[in-house]
């Protein structure tokens, strides 16, 4: 033991010789100093929280959730349908009165922001909010989706997720935009990612959810990555998209692997 430390000291005094023959010491030359990896400057500045505006498309539109003029149409959309509340932290709900106290209660709140989905016809059919809202950190998920079986896997379905995400980015001047779901709600995962949203990882036991734990998978999308989501978006939306019977011609996922490809192309 003793002659290690012996050792050490002599090595040591070696290493400060050599710095000193070298100019390292005091009232010649400082250490060098090794700067710190730091992020990309950010512009100052704040994004806008979500009000009450209505998003047009051209299957439907989005609206501030309103119980006295939605309530009844999204009773009928979704009562009877109990798997929908599956991964919710609420729901099903006994009869119409409870559900409609329980949209009173959702209106009244400002995170999340609850938003309504209207059909052409001019019914509600599901239900979508903004939430964690962070406007100083100009972060902002979209979250609490509830799709009655008339909305899901319709056009409307996915249009309504672009006018969400283009009011977030286009209007509101959000950086990044989230999705959440319990990791065994396959198809929240699925849908997130046809959306064009990129998983992140998970956070695991990261809540207890109807006396159950719940894993939580995250994925996002960012302000830069949007204008290629947008194009893919609207490509998919237009008319000449879908056939005489309403079916798509080209998917949402090739469309957007499409114009990645065309934008790397061109670069």
């Amino acid at each position: 033991m003793l002659t290690s430390r012996i050792n050490f000291a002599k090595n040591s005094a070696l290493m400060l010789e050599g710095l000193c023959q070298h100019g390292w010491q005091r009232g010649t030359k400082s250490m060098p100093v090794v700067e710190p990896t730091l992020g990309p400057s950010v512009p100052a500045g704040s994004a806008l929280r979500p009000s009450a505006v209505v998003l047009e498309g051209q299957f439907g539109r989005v609206e501030r959730l309103n119980p006295a003029r939605h309530g009844d149409d999204l009773w009928r959309a979704t009562a009877g349908h109990d798997r929908i509340w599956t991964y919710m932290s609420y729901g099903p709900f006994a009869d119409a009165e409870t559900f409609s106290r329980w949209l009173v209660e959702r209106e009244a709140l400002a995170d999340p922001f609850v938003y309504a989905v209207i059909s052409k016809a001019g019914r509600a059919v599901g239900i979508a909010t903004l939430r964690e809202i962070r406007p100083e950190m100009r972060v902002i998920e979209v979250g609490h989706i509830v799709y009655s079986p008339e909305l899901q896997a319709t056009p409307l379905g996915t249009e309504a997720q672009y006018l969400l995400a283009r009011y977030v980015f286009n209007e509101l001047g959000y950086r990044r935009y989230e999705w959440r779901c319990n990791t065994l709600n396959a198809a929240s995962g699925r849908a997130a990612q046809r959306l064009g949203f990129t998983f992140e990882g998970v956070f695991r036991q990261d809540m207890i959810v109807k006396g159950r734990s719940r894993d939580t998978a995250w994925y996002s999308m960012l302000d830069h990555e949007w204008p290629l989501r947008k194009l893919a978006f609207e490509r998919w939306l237009a008319p000449n998209n879908f056939d005489a019977n309403g079916r798509q011609r080209a998917s949402l996922s090739d469309l957007r692997v499409s114009d990645r490809l065309a934008h790397e192309g061109a670069r």
